[in-house]
């Protein structure tokens, strides 16, 4: 049987900011950007909010028919974005104002996003906990791979940890060879795919 997948609408997007902010509750980089357990248990779900709505405005939001799964895909340009420099500071501004690291965070990930080419940007994926390890993920992004491959698209991504890594290297994703070390943080890992040919 497979994992049924659909675009999500606006109507999901509580949907799909719950289980963002219930993947990621334990992952490395959340943990260093609200630290401090409950600290993290009130404000994520903010931040989890801010990037579906970036999404839902400019990309695609892909949903596993059960609601325990979900991947944020941003199409990049080829060509250099302007007017995002202030970016970051709105959404510390809107999720956590006195944390510095929402900010950072996004302005460290930006610094290290490739330019240059036109790619498909797997910006994040969640699987709920009681979930994860059931191929859910993977049938997201494959679903994805598929359209890149057919239209010569190159793909890329930050993974978190990893474990996460890992998975990435086996959907043909190979680390760009620049690690980004979070100042007394964990380390995340620049991701690339190049198109393959049928």
């Amino acid at each position: 049987m497979g994992v049924v997948i659909r675009t999500a609408g606006e109507g999901d997007r509580e949907r799909v900011v719950r289980l963002l902010d219930e993947a990621f509750q334990d992952d490395p980089v959340s943990g260093w950007v609200f630290p401090g357990a409950e600290h993290r248990r009130r404000t994520h779900h903010r931040l989890m909010a801010a990037f579906a709505d970036a999404v839902f405005a400019d990309g695609r939001v892909d949903l596993t028919e059960d609601g325990a799964a979900c991947a944020l895909w941003l199409p990049v340009p080829a060509e250099e974005h302007e007017g995002a420099e202030d970016g970051p500071a709105r959404i510390r501004e809107a999720v956590d104002p006195e944390n510095e690291r929402v900010e950072l965070i996004a302005r460290l990930t930006d610094g290290i996003h490739p330019s240059g080419r036109a790619h498909a940007y797997l910006w994040m994926i969640g699987v709920v906990p009681g979930r994860q390890g059931e191929g859910l993920g993977t049938a997201l992004i494959e679903t994805v791979l598929d359209r890149c491959d057919l239209e010569g698209m190159p793909a890329y991504l930050e993974a978190s940890s990893a474990r996460g890594k890992a998975l990435y290297e086996r959907l043909g994703f190979e680390f760009t060879g620049r690690a980004l070390d979070l100042p007394d943080g964990p380390r995340m890992w620049p991701m690339w795919r190049e198109p393959r040919t049928p």
